[in-house]
C-alpha cells in the first residue's frame, strides 16, 4: 500500500473493505493523522528492530517499516490479522504476531532481534486499557531496550512525568523514573483518531539511564514500590507493614531509611525508595 494508512479516507476505505470496526474491548482507536504518525516514528530510534504493540490497521507500523530494518508487531485481535496482511503486504520487513503481548516470551524475542538487527526499541500507540501493564512489563524486561516511545492517554503521561508531592505521582512514576528518563514528545488531540476518544493523548519517550541507582534485586524493588503505593490514602508505614506482613520490620526499615512513617508514598523520592529497599535487603 503506497498511500499513508493514517488518513480519514484510507481508514474508512479499509474498514469498509473488511467490514471492520474499532473494538472497545481492545481499546482500538485508529490514527488518522499522518503527521503524528511520522513524528512518532521519526523520534523512536527505529534504525534496528522495533517492537510495536497493537498495530490496528497498520498506520504506525507502515511508517516504522520505512525507517527500520525490522518491525515485530503484536496484535491480539484476530479480525485485524487479515486487514494487516493486506495493508502491510508490500513491507517484507514486518512480522505480525497474533498474540497477546502480555503473554509472549518477550525476553526470547528481544534477544533474537538484538542478535539479528543490533538494536531493539519499542514504538507504539498503546491501547488505553493495557497501558500500565504493558509499560510495567517493558520496564521489568531486558536491558537491551534502550528507547520506548509510546502514545498514551494524557493523564497517564502526566503520571510518568510527575514528581514527589504531585497528585499524579505513583508507583509507575517511580518505576519508570528508576530506569529511564522520561520526556514529553508531543500532545495529540482526540480528533487525530477514528473513532475519537473522549480524552487527548501524549507521545512520551523513555530513554534508559546508563547508571541507575544499584539495587540488589530489581524485581523485588519494583514489587516493594507497588506495595508502598497500594492504598494511596494510607501512610507508607501502613502500606509497608501490610506488604511485608511484619509491623515491626516495617517500622524499623523506615527509621533506618530516614523516612517518616506518617508520610505517604507519594511524598517519597526515588532515592528514598532506594534507601528503603537497601534497608529491607539488609534485614533478610
Amino acid at each position: 500500500m503506497d498511500k499513508p494508512i493514517a488518513s480519514v479516507s484510507q481508514t474508512r476505505a479499509i474498514l469498509d473493505e473488511f467490514q471492520a470496526h474499532a473494538k472497545k474491548s481492545f481499546g482500538q482507536n485508529f490514527l488518522v493523522d499522518a503527521s503524528v504518525v511520522k513524528k512518532t516514528a521519526g523520534c523512536a530510534d527505529a534504525g534496528g528492530a522495533v517492537i510495536e504493540i497493537g498495530p490496528g490497521l497498520g498506520a504506525l507500523t507502515q511508517q516504522l517499516a520505512l525507517l527500520s530494518q525490522h518491525v515485530t508487531a503484536y496484535e491480539i485481535d484476530s479480525a485485524m490479522m487479515q486487514v494487516l496482511a493486506k495493508t502491510l503486504h508490500d513491507y517484507d520487513n514486518v512480522e505480525i504476531i497474533h498474540q497477546d503481548f502480555l503473554e509472549c516470551d518477550l525476553e526470547e524475542k528481544i534477544q533474537e532481534l538484538k542478535q539479528k538487527y543490533g538494536t531493539v526499541s519499542v514504538c507504539s500507540n498503546l491501547p488505553y486499557c493495557i497501558t500500565s501493564p504493558v509499560l510495567f512489563r517493558l520496564f521489568e524486561s531486558s536491558e537491551e531496550i534502550q528507547t520506548i516511545t509510546v502514545m498514551v492517554q494524557k493523564e497517564v503521561a502526566d503520571r510518568f512525568l510527575a514528581g514527589p508531592g504531585s497528585e499524579n505521582y505513583g508507583a509507575i512514576s517511580v518505576e519508570g523514573g528508576y530506569l529511564y528518563t522520561c520526556a514529553r514528545i508531543m500532545q495529540v488531540k482526540a480528533s487525530c483518531f477514528m473513532p475519537a476518544p473522549k480524552v487527548d493523548s501524549t507521545v512520551i519517550q523513555f530513554r534508559r539511564k546508563e547508571n541507575p541507582i544499584p539495587v540488589e534485586d530489581r524485581d523485588a524493588f519494583f514489587s516493594l514500590i507497588k506495595g508502598c503505593f497500594k492504598q494511596r490514602r494510607k501512610t507508607i508505614y501502613n502500606n509497608l507493614k501490610e506488604y511485608l506482613g511484619d509491623a515491626e520490620l516495617a517500622r524499623t526499615i523506615l527509621q533506618e531509611a530516614e523516612i517518616d512513617e506518617s508520610s505517604r508514598a507519594q511524598q517519597c523520592s526515588l532515592e528514598e525508595f532506594c534507601r528503603l529497599d537497601a534497608c529491607r535487603t539488609k534485614k533478610r
